[in-house]
């Protein structure tokens, strides 16, 4: 046992989270927290990180425990390098290494068996925390969050607030906790991102709590499902398909009681009936009813969720070639890739790479939001476009949810706009709300009432997923799935991917290309690259020394590079040049180019050092 929680009660108000609620995590468990928005998994997540406390109950913690929450990242100082950052990390790494140095010291003079069992207790704690291998580990962990070895250097202020989130998240995992709180981990992370953090997690040597709206990840990764409904926690020993069979036996079973237990109160009420006006059974009619009264009641259970019920369809069929692009080049100053190609009425085309390859800036291209750098865009006949934007910035704040959608759709009258929003949950009071205290998943259902309401024949989806549950992922499934019309997406949800994709685009290395797999298949396919190239034909002996000598050069061309930036950076302080456009324009080109060859050779480096890696070759 790592924590336990007890008879845990709290409310906010009038509204009861936790009655009577029961938790307990054992020793590396891969733990799964699920339930419907608002039950409380993020207040309990508060609970274990004394952020918040419980009304009554109490929390039980195995002493010593190290426990890591990704939200309580402090960043303090945001001038600090990123290598200072993590650093932070490693405080008790280095207080291990030099209670190390301290013990070699002492033992040079005492030999006995007590310094010796006390020396092999420190180092066997120091190689547990990876203290052998900690440098290398934060280059693989950074480039798996497609950072830089080079960005080490950088502040933190000059990453955006996404970056610096998911630095923190690299951080955590370096510090290698005793049990991980992860919120929502996979959110804003590419699929092979998520695909490498799935073999992190399960090979973790700790206890791990996710919360977690991706289906496919909860599957992967987690063995334990705890939900949290009707204000107690139920544990089910099993990943989230299995989950889900055993959720359905459990109702199944308990409607059956439910039925006999209405046909028993059925019987008994006739009983009672036939018996209360008769003096001679006046007692025993009273008795029964005093029996009913202290009847511990069931209620019927449904295995359906509450859940939105959209429809999407198009009013025009129009042209079977709905778009047309040509050498078509997106990006800002630089283009990303090119692509020439048609997409055909009725598929549904699903964009996938990693961060920073142009998913998102095809889309906004293509829907006219953002202009090509070069090439040709051509629209087939009566083609209508709808485009869902995943950062939610077409709305006016100012508005009610009500007015937001009736004055984009002014011709429909009061009930036909009541009728879509209570589609999407808006029921009541709710459709009075101002739009900028709506959630994030409110949002999404928002823009997709508009959406639907608009009844286009092409849309244009990035990230659609994003802040939904997992009943709202799978509503926004079955309803995408009667589409009549085109679909272009963007999604890092697999199980969303697989479900709806007719074809995908696939965006590496600066190219684009189509492809009839399944997402299943091509990471399957990746992975078979990935294990064919580490367990093929054994290396001779003078292949691994040339790919020493190669992985050696490039750390001494890496280190030239690195010093050859910062030289050009400090170029842009000379008043000679920044004062003179073309110099600047000319050093700032110079400087792209550096970082080119940079990423080239730390791509490379990576690789050779995976391969030596899963050979078990040390490379000095």
């Amino acid at each position: 046992m790592i924590v336990q929680v007890r008879n845990a009660y709290k409310s906010f108000g009038s509204q009861e989270l936790f009655e009577d609620l029961n938790l307990l995590i054992k020793e590396n468990e891969k733990v799964a927290l699920i339930g419907a928005n608002g039950v409380g998994k993020t207040t309990l997540f508060k609970v274990l990180s004394g952020e918040n406390t419980l009304d009554s109950g109490d929390v039980f913690w195995k002493s010593n425990t190290r426990k890591g929450f990704l939200d309580q990242i402090n960043i303090g100082n945001d001038a600090l390098t990123v290598q200072e950052f993590f650093d932070e990390a490693y405080q008790d790494v280095y207080a291990l290494q030099d209670q190390l140095q301290s013990l070699e010291q002492q033992m040079i003079e005492d030999h006995s068996e007590q310094m010796l069992a006390r020396y092999d207790r420190v180092q066997q704690e120091f190689m547990r925390r990876g203290g052998y291998t900690f440098e290398s580990e934060i280059h693989t962990v950074l480039t798996k969050f497609n950072f830089t070895v080079e960005d080490l250097k950088r502040p933190l202020n000059t990453f955006s607030g996404g970056q610096v989130t998911r630095l923190a998240f690299v951080r955590l995992l370096l510090s290698k906790p005793d049990i991980l709180f992860l919120d929502e981990p996979t959110n804003h992370l590419d699929i092979s991102t998520i695909e490498w953090l799935e073999s992190y997690l399960n090979n973790y040597d700790g206890a791990v709590v996710v919360v977690s709206h991706d289906r496919l990840f909860l599957d992967r990764v987690c063995n334990v499902v705890v939900e949290i409904e009707d204000r107690v926690a139920t544990r089910y020993s099993s990943n989230y398909s299995g989950y889900l069979k055993l959720k359905e036996d459990q109702i199944e079973k308990h409607n059956i009681k439910y039925q006999n237990q209405q046909k028993e109160i059925e019987r008994i009420e006739k009983l009672i009936e036939k018996f209360r006006y008769k003096k001679s059974k006046a007692a025993f009619a009273q008795s029964k009813i005093k029996y009913l009264d202290r009847m511990d009641r069931l209620e019927k259970k449904d295995v359906k969720k509450r859940e939105f019920k959209a429809e999407f369809k198009s009013n025009i069929r129009g042209g079977k070639e709905v778009l047309q692009l040509s050498n078509y080049q997106v990006g800002y100053d630089k283009p990303l890739f090119e692509y020439t190609g048609t997409f055909v009425r009725g598929h549904r085309y699903a964009i996938v790479g990693d961060n920073g390859t142009g998913k998102s800036t095809l889309l906004k291209t293509i829907s006219g939001k953002m202009d090509p750098l070069a090439g040709d865009l051509l629209f087939g006949h009566q083609i209508e476009i709808g485009y869902f934007d995943q950062n939610l910035l077409e709305f006016h704040m100012d508005k009610t949810v009500l007015e937001e959608v009736w004055d984009d759709f002014p011709a429909l009258d009061h009930t036909e706009i009541r009728t879509a929003l209570g589609r999407f949950l808006f029921k009541g009071e709710e459709v009075f709300k101002n739009v900028n205290v709506l959630s994030g998943g409110e949002r999404v259902r928002l823009s997709l009432v508009k959406l639907m309401l608009s009844h286009d024949n092409l849309l244009i989806l990035d990230e659609p997923t994003n802040h939904l549950d997992i009943q709202g992922k799978e509503a926004l499934e079955k309803a995408l799935e009667q589409y009549d019309g085109t679909m272009i997406f963007v999604s890092h949800d697999r199980y969303f991917i697989e479900k709806l994709a007719t074809d995908i685009l696939v965006i590496k290395d600066g190219e684009i290309t189509h492809t009839e797999k399944t997402i299943g298949e091509i990471i399957s396919s990746e992975k078979e690259k990935v294990s064919e190239t580490k367990v093929t034909q054994k290396e001779s002996y003078e292949s691994i020394k040339k790919k020493k000598n190669r992985y050696k050069k490039l750390e001494a061309e890496l280190m030239e590079l690195y010093e050859d930036l910062e030289v050009h950076r400090e170029h842009r302080f000379d008043p000679e040049i920044y004062h003179d456009f073309e110099k600047m324009n000319a050093l700032n080109e110079t400087i792209d180019e550096i970082h080119n060859e940079i990423k080239t050779r730390e791509n490379e480096w990576a690789e050779l050092a995976e391969d030596f890696e899963a050979q078990d070759i040390q490379i000095n």
